[in-house]
């Protein structure tokens, strides 16, 4: 049963494309809340399909890595100004950050000064690098919304409001159509493997990846001539930004649009990016190898200050490498190749991942993560009424 229509208004901040997703999603839950609640703020496409007005396109700024930060400073820095003076101009009742953390720390911490309450959506990974700000963010928020249970101890420690809401992938992660009407609908042969190039949604991924997964996929072609090779276009990026890689490929490459879970869910093995993407391929239990490279200053620097030993958010989670990582120097054509015949014709090396990734669903719990969030969201919006 839905509640009274409020005149509450709830100001979302996310600034990639997986944020832009789990904001969407969050609103959706929260207006059978409150059917006349009105969203605004920063994002993309998805939010603005729920029906959250878009006052600035984050499309552009979903960068990673110190060196593609700085080559989009002025950009980012006017989306934080904008955004500053949406809240003092329109005064939302709740800014709702999601993920991108340096960013939304320093809008949450202006909006705390403006007497806005501050509800973070992905806890930053204070248990990989830099666990001192467990308390520079508690300072800056009302509440800490986190997608992993191991992850509240470090904020109950310091006494900041925590609450596990659960991980947003595990309701998503659900392929429209069965596998075999996906093989049909995608011109895939059942009869032979799928290999999957999931090259990432930000534009420097794609520069940085997709050309070795392409050499990666000819070298598997000349090998295993059967072999047939599917990708999954993220919704943030264009048309031409994958055909400038792919239009001079050896190999024909399927590329589809809008169905990335129907995509995943075809692949007998799959060569992905780091990220939720790693996590949305452990949901449907397909073994993969992630290939993650920066500029070469953003790693050197990044190295020095990630405390765990991987990458990897299903290695993370399993305490222990179960997918294999291929990082900066690590990562080549042939050491891609090399590991994608491991996962599709050694049955034994197949089966453990396939076993270690079901441990990994187990982990992630039920879902529930977006209605969780809303609830959690409404419970602030009517704590002072």
């Amino acid at each position: 049963m839905s509640l009274p229509a409020q005149h509450y208004q709830v100001m979302f901040s996310a600034g990639e494309a997986s944020g832009d997703q789990h904001a969407a999603n969050m609103f959706l839950e929260l207006q059978k809340l409150c059917p006349g609640i009105c969203g605004i703020g920063m994002g993309a496409h998805k939010m603005r399909q729920a029906g959250i007005d878009i006052r600035f396109d984050s499309s552009g700024i979903g960068v990673i890595g110190l060196i593609e930060v700085l080559k989009h400073y002025r950009q980012i820095r006017s989306a934080l100004q904008l955004m500053k003076q949406v809240i003092v101009q329109e005064k939302p009742d709740l800014l709702v950050c999601v993920d991108y953390k340096e960013f939304n720390l320093k809008l949450a911490q202006f909006a705390k000064r403006q007497g806005i309450k501050v509800l973070f959506y992905v806890s930053p990974q204070v248990w990989a690098w830099r666990p001192g700000r467990v308390l520079t963010y508690g300072k800056a928020i009302d509440m800490m919304a986190v997608i992993f249970p191991f992850e509240t101890a470090y904020y109950q420690a310091k006494n900041v409001p925590v609450r596990y809401v659960g991980h947003p992938s595990v309701d998503k992660v659900q392929p429209l159509h069965s596998k075999a009407d996906d093989m049909r609908d995608f011109g895939l042969n059942p009869a032979q493997p799928v290999v999957g190039i999931l090259p990432g949604s930000r534009s420097n991924e794609i520069k940085r990846l997709l050309p070795v997964m392409i050499q990666a996929a000819e070298t598997l072609k000349q090998r295993h001539p059967d072999l047939q090779f599917v990708l999954p276009q993220a919704d943030s990026v264009t048309d031409g930004e994958l055909l400038s890689h792919i239009q001079n490929s050896t190999v024909p490459i399927r590329i589809v649009k809008q169905q990335v879970y129907d995509v995943i869910q075809c692949c007998d093995a799959i060569m992905t990016t780091s990220g939720t993407a790693t996590l949305e391929i452990a949901l449907l239990g397909i073994p993969m190898v992630i290939a993650y490279r920066l500029a070469a200053l953003s790693y050197v620097l990044g190295r020095q200050l990630v405390k765990i030993p991987f990458i990897g958010l299903p290695n993370i989670i399993a305490g222990q490498l179960i997918v294999k990582e291929l990082i900066q120097h690590d990562l080549s054509a042939d050491s891609l190749a090399a590991e994608m015949e491991n996962l599709l014709f050694d049955q034994a090396y197949r089966m453990r991942s396939q076993t270690n990734l079901q441990q990994v669903k187990i982990k992630l719990g039920v879902g529930g993560g977006s209605k969780n969030m809303a609830n959690l969201a409404w419970e602030m919006l009517t704590a002072a009424t």
